[in-house]
């Protein structure tokens, strides 16, 4: 039996106000991805990306949540998009995580996550999401950082 994981969302940022790291980095703040109360950008840390959605321009933001939503493929990944991305551009060339994303009946999964371009599998996962609940968290990030 899968257990279905609960999805939220908070706004964060890259480095909090006391972390010694955010002299000369760029503090990008964004939507964090909380899983069963867990933050997915602390979970990743190690590898020093933001997630994807909640920040940039307001057209870069509805294309995110249009990919998480399942309403449009990627354009070279298809079933697998960026879930977390360069904190200092957003930019897919400077590397990423993805994550292959499906949806049986009412219930949105999210497996196979891996550090880009290298393809490097990365040991979490995989989550499984009511589609209620994973819509309304996914719509939430829209304007979470304003719009750049």
């Amino acid at each position: 039996m899968k257990i279905i994981n609960y999805l939220e969302t908070r706004p964060s940022s890259r480095y909090d106000e006391f972390c010694p790291k955010q002299d000369g980095n760029k503090n990008t703040k964004f939507a964090d991805l909380i899983i069963d109360g867990r933050s997915l950008h602390q979970m990743l840390r190690k590898h020093d990306m933001v997630p994807s959605l909640g920040w940039g321009s307001q057209e870069h933001q509805r294309n995110m949540i249009d990919y998480f939503l399942l309403k449009k493929q990627h354009d070279y990944l298809y079933f697998r998009y960026p879930i977390l991305v360069c904190p200092w551009c957003g930019d897919e060339e400077c590397g990423f995580i993805s994550v292959y994303i499906q949806r049986e009946d009412d219930i949105i999964i999210w497996q196979d996550f891996k550090l880009e371009p290298s393809t490097k599998i990365i040991n979490i996962g995989p989550f499984y999401f009511k589609w209620d609940n994973y819509e309304r968290a996914i719509n939430d990030t829209f304007g979470t950082a304003g719009i750049q």
